[in-house]
């Protein structure tokens, strides 16, 4: 039975969350007893944060590569085939992978000897450059007012942040005067929808449930709702799966095949999130995620703390997927649209 949840940003309870309905002779099969995920009322709301404060945090959130990078090209480099020799370990070290390292080393060389670049600060600003030039394939142009609806289908491993990503875009897509629909396909994690629904009230935005367990027909709904209620973005939530599970992929095919029957014409995007602290094994996720599917974006999320960040360069070098959107916070504005050059600049560690 399909059932749509309408919420304002007005506090109100689970129980509340659970029960309220656009459609008065139903009633919700979201339970007020299940634990809801903590995480999503503890995310904070910040409205003075600024552009500024976005780079000085996303700075903070690569350090752990850019202090490494300070270390090799100190005060009194000497700019020689030792330094490169010891860059190359510290982009490694970094998740960059071999393929990426030896592009951007070969292009540093080259921008080094241009630009007559001849003491340590210098090399770091080329280092910078060429990293920003190799970055650029993964920040594409793109427009989700073009289409109507927007339909997005987020997917991804358990764990990654994938719901919790899914609030942040709403509330995202909202502030850029967006309305917004949720579709809670995720129907194999306990508490799923209900945590979809948390974040539903906290943006106020509605959320579409259906009764049963299959998210084809859940999303297929939520597009034709979306499509009658004149809405802008629909965000899709999706059960959390391995690439190795094979009956969890031929089901995430299905999705994709149904939601094509539902948009006819229109494009769609399949957007996946992964963890920015997992390295390479992101980049084996992307890969398999693009060939099941045909991924039209990426979401990095968790660029704080322990992420290395080099992880973007090895994604250009071999899955060259636009990354759409990336994330460094538990704050709602902490995920924000990428950009090469700023993100290259801050993984640097240069101003």
């Amino acid at each position: 039975m399909l059932n749509i949840l309408k919420f304002s940003k007005t506090p109100k309870s689970i129980k509340s969350i659970a029960t309220e309905s656009l459609i008065s002779d139903t009633t919700s099969d979201i339970t007020s007893d299940i634990p809801i995920q903590s995480t999503a009322n503890d995310i904070e709301i910040d409205e003075s944060v600024t552009k500024s404060s976005w780079v000085s945090r996303l700075k903070q959130g690569l350090s752990r590569t850019s202090t490494q990078l300070a270390v090799v090209l100190g005060v009194g480099a000497v700019v020689d085939d030792h330094l490169y020799e010891e860059l190359e370990t510290a982009l490694l070290q970094a998740d960059c992978g071999m393929p990426a390292t030896t592009a951007l080393l070969k292009a540093l060389r080259l921008e080094v000897n241009r630009t007559k670049a001849n003491t340590a600060d210098k090399v770091r600003e080329c280092l910078a450059t060429v990293l920003a030039t190799h970055l650029q394939p993964l920040q594409t142009v793109w427009n989700w007012r073009d289409f109507k609806p927007c339909v997005l289908l987020i997917v991804g491993v358990n764990g990654a942040g994938k719901t919790t990503s899914i609030g942040k875009l709403a509330y995202w897509f909202t502030k850029e005067k967006a309305t917004v629909l949720l579709a809670a396909g995720d129907t194999f994690r306990a508490a799923a929808r209900e945590q979809l629904a948390v974040w539903g009230q906290r943006n106020g935005v509605s959320m579409l449930q259906q009764k049963g367990n299959d998210p084809s027909a859940i999303i297929f709904d939520a597009v034709a709702a979306a499509k009658a209620r004149n809405i802008d973005v629909l965000l899709a939530d999706t059960a959390g799966r391995l690439p190795t599970q094979a009956h969890l992929m031929e089901e995430l095919k299905k999705i994709r095949r149904i939601t094509t029957k539902a948009m006819m014409d229109t494009p769609y995007g399949i957007w996946l999130i992964l963890d920015g602290n997992t390295g390479q094994n992101a980049v084996a996720q992307a890969k398999a995620f693009h060939d099941a599917v045909g991924l039209t974006g990426l979401i990095i999320t968790k660029l704080d703390g322990t992420a290395k960040g080099g992880m973007l360069a090895a994604l250009a070098s071999t899955c060259p997927v636009p990354v759409r959107f990336i994330g460094i916070g538990e704050s709602l504005q902490d995920l924000q649209p990428f950009n090469a050059t700023q993100f290259a600049r801050s993984l640097v560690g240069v101003s």
